[in-house]
């Protein structure tokens, strides 16, 4: 049938969906369906490898500084997004953009504080964190991660006097907290707004014309097959906050990856050519729509005997895709989960990947502890 697109910057459709549909004219609608007819505004990618290089150490590229400088000084106001979630994150080159990735899995391996070590969420295969960078030898490799406290005292060092508001997870007071945050800032209280996820929400702020995307590798780079839609989905959706009202508007995307199809398509707003490159990729690693997926959860309040038991019933779930033939399914883990403690029970997660998952999973009796998500939207 047909599939049509309203309102992609709120809502960008999912390439699952997309390719149930290969007929339908994906993306043929304006990618910037808004309240009124402004137009979508100009995307400018600053390449943050260039910046360390040109000696530049701060969080600021010299185009996102004199961006915020000249709308700051229009008395415009400013959002700041990070592109992140949760607080592991990854190793990567600040020079090249080099990502450690798992030799097993080709995953993005995530970097725990409190270890101080990389571990691969999809197999628990864990490695010290390299001194150097395996592909152009600098010494400038380390952990990436910056929260919005920290981009908040950078904002106040470089614009003594400018009024800020964060707005991310963090803040306590529930629903009418952010309430309060919004209202704040659309009574011009704030001139700029600090935040994660929440920000990309569809709110309409005339009075924002610069959007500037901190860091857009944060997410690009958590193993889950889904990062690079939702880069995608995120960044476009951010993108359609700057420029609402007649004083226009523009939005600087900083990142350490620029070539990549996501953040290459959401600068041009175009989903044609973000759908067609994520598809490539999901069908050449195997992952849906092209296969199946279900993810198996054990959760235990004692470290050690999570761990036990999910390396037990992983034993079982491969004696029971031998004994019933089914050469087709892939096992993966166990590993800890991406958050390996929820509510002081430590998670553990084995993932089964087929053409149909039903065969393996019909009948299986999960013991107390178990639970089994089929098709999961994360798997993080």
């Amino acid at each position: 049938g047909e599939f049509t697109l309203l309102e992609l910057p709120e809502r960008v459709p999912s390439p699952q969906f997309a390719v149930l549909s290969p007929q339908s004219q994906i993306g043929s609608s304006d990618l910037g369906l808004r309240t009124k007819d402004y137009g979508l505004p100009p995307v400018e990618i600053v390449d943050l490898r260039a910046e360390l290089r040109a000696g530049n150490r701060s969080i600021f590229s010299r185009a996102l500084h004199q961006a915020m400088t000249v709308a700051l000084a229009a008395h415009e106001q400013v959002i700041l997004f990070l592109n992140r979630r949760g607080t592991a994150t990854f190793i990567m080159c600040r020079d090249c953009g080099f990502v450690v990735k798992c030799q097993r899995c080709d995953a993005p391996m995530a970097y725990h504080e409190a270890e101080d070590d990389l571990v691969c969420h999809h197999c628990n295969w864990r490695t010290l964190v390299p001194d150097i960078c395996p592909a152009c030898w600098s010494r400038r490799i380390k952990f990436f991660g910056i929260g919005t406290q920290k981009v908040e005292e950078e904002v106040r060092k470089a614009f003594p006097g400018v009024r800020t508001q964060r707005w991310d997870r963090d803040v306590t007071g529930g629903k009418l907290a952010h309430e309060q945050i919004l209202e704040r800032f659309i009574r011009h209280q704030a001139d700029v707004l600090i935040g994660t996820q929440m920000i990309a929400k569809g709110l309409d702020l005339p009075l924002v014309t610069l959007v500037g995307v901190v860091t857009a590798d944060t997410a690009l780079h958590m193993p889950d097959f889904r990062m690079g839609e939702r880069t995608f989905q995120i960044l476009t959706q951010v993108a359609g906050r700057a420029g609402r009202s007649l004083l226009g508007g523009k939005v600087i995307i900083q990142t350490y990856t620029p070539e990549h199809y996501a953040i290459q398509a959401a600068s041009h707003h175009d989903y044609q050519t973000f759908y067609r490159q994520e598809i490539a990729f999901r069908r050449q690693q195997g992952y849906p729509p092209f296969t199946q997926l279900a993810r198996l959860i054990y959760l235990h309040p004692n470290k050690e005997k999570a761990q036990k038991e999910a390396e037990r019933f992983a034993q079982v779930l491969r004696q029971r895709v031998a004994l019933l033939g089914l050469p087709e399914v892939h096992l993966i883990g166990p590993a800890p989960g991406y958050v390996s403690r929820l509510r002081g029970r430590y998670r553990w997660q084995v993932i089964v990947k087929a053409p149909d998952v039903h065969p393996v999973l019909a009948g299986l009796p999960l013991p107390p502890g178990w639970s089994v998500d089929v098709d999961p939207v994360s798997l993080l």
